[in-house]
């Protein structure tokens, strides 16, 4: 059986688990899930992946259960987690000899003048234009057809780190039916999916919050101004809680997904596990204590990354946030927002059934992957 050709095949790299999923889209932005593969793996943390073997295994494991189902896969659209990632903005400005009517070959030439030099370490993976300025000083974002004898673009570069590239593809070429693999920037594709385009043009901030490893973006146009990834996320959280109280890892998680932060329980409230056959019990107060320091933790970093940003003002800009970290605890956004003093929004893919921010990277990964394929 052959793959349809509107069908595409991702691999979605998570700081926990890696999932591949083939699909197409269905109607009313809906996609076709065809099939759909997870496998835990042990992750990265600060650039680097934990164990080099243990993910090229992984990605072997995952393509090969994907491979297994048929539909002659040739090709995979791979995403890069933001801790490979680097981010290039450039400002270029084309003039003409006179007023002339803006064509793609412009815009082309425009991204060409400004493209960064791929080095050993780095190699660009995608580019984009965040907006456009014509002579009479308007901001557009597809300038085709507009009349003016200047073109200024505010362009955007992800290169990826070349070693992550290299690991990834040692498990690739283990498959002599892949014959393409091309990489996209995860944050890229999030703010490109999940951030409606009139939010974009005005500047938003996205926070995805995940397991290991979380990225904090500014996005702006078609395109991203800022983005920093950190190693912290909702696992950090559960190994505080099991340093703190002197528990198993397993237990530790457990009482992340049965502490409400916004209930208001009895001081004498307990909470329960039962591991192992060893029963832990304590008090619902000390355990939502340690889980907002945990959190405090989190929200000094996505300070230190909204200080760090210099580009524009977006103190008044909400923080939208997504990502498998957001929904583990109840009352996290709450707590979040209360810390900050900023108005904090859960986004999610507004789709039936993957409507929650888990699944927000590998749908706009497939989306993507989808317009890529299109115009390919």
């Amino acid at each position: 059986m052959r793959m349809r050709t509107n069908c595409v095949a991702i691999l979605d790299i998570r700081s926990a688990e890696m999932t591949a999923v083939i699909g197409e889209r269905g109607v009313n932005g809906t996609f076709i899930i065809k099939s759909k593969y997870t496998f835990s793996y042990d992750g990265f943390a600060e650039g680097e992946l934990l164990d080099v073997e243990n993910f090229i295994s992984t990605v072997c494991d995952v393509v090969k259960s994907t491979l297994s189902g048929g539909g002659g896969v040739k090709s995979f659209y791979v995403g890069v987690p933001g801790e490979f990632l680097k981010l290039v903005n450039v400002d270029k400005v084309l003039s003409f000899p006179s007023a002339k009517k803006i064509n793609a070959n412009d815009c082309a030439t425009l991204i060409e003048h400004c493209t960064p030099q791929d080095s050993e370490k780095w190699k660009t993976v995608r580019h984009s234009c965040l907006y456009y300025v014509l002579s009479d000083k308007r901001k557009v974002i597809d300038p085709r057809g507009a009349v003016s004898d200047s073109l200024q673009g505010k362009c955007c570069f992800y290169q990826c780190n070349t070693s992550f590239m290299g690991c990834v593809m040692t498990a690739f070429k283990r498959f002599r039916e892949i014959t393409s693999v091309n990489f996209i920037p995860i944050n890229c594709a999030e703010a490109m999916y999940l951030v409606e385009p009139e939010l974009r043009d005005e500047c938003a901030v996205l926070l995805d919050f995940g397991y290991i490893s979380s990225t904090y973006s500014v996005i702006c146009g078609n395109g991203l101004l800022y983005s920093e990834s950190f190693s912290v996320g909702i696992g950090h959280i559960a190994f505080y809680l099991m340093t703190e109280l002197d528990i198993p890892f397993e237990v530790a998680s457990t009482f992340l997904s049965t502490v409400n932060l916004n209930a208001k329980e009895k001081l004498t409230s307990i909470e329960e596990c039962i591991y192992e056959g060893t029963s832990y019990k304590f008090s619902t107060a000390k355990l939502r204590d340690i889980i907002r320091e945990g959190l405090d933790g989190i929200c000094e970093t996505v300070e230190e990354c909204r200080q760090s940003f210099s580009g524009r003002n977006i103190d008044g800009k909400p923080l939208l946030v997504t990502g498998e970290g957001i929904k583990v605890v109840r009352g996290t956004a709450e707590h979040l927002a209360g810390r900050l003093v900023k108005s904090v929004e859960v986004i999610a893919p507004k789709v039936p059934y993957y409507d929650k921010p888990h699944f927000s990277s590998v749908l706009s990964l497939l989306d993507m992957a989808l317009d890529d394929s299109n115009n390919s």
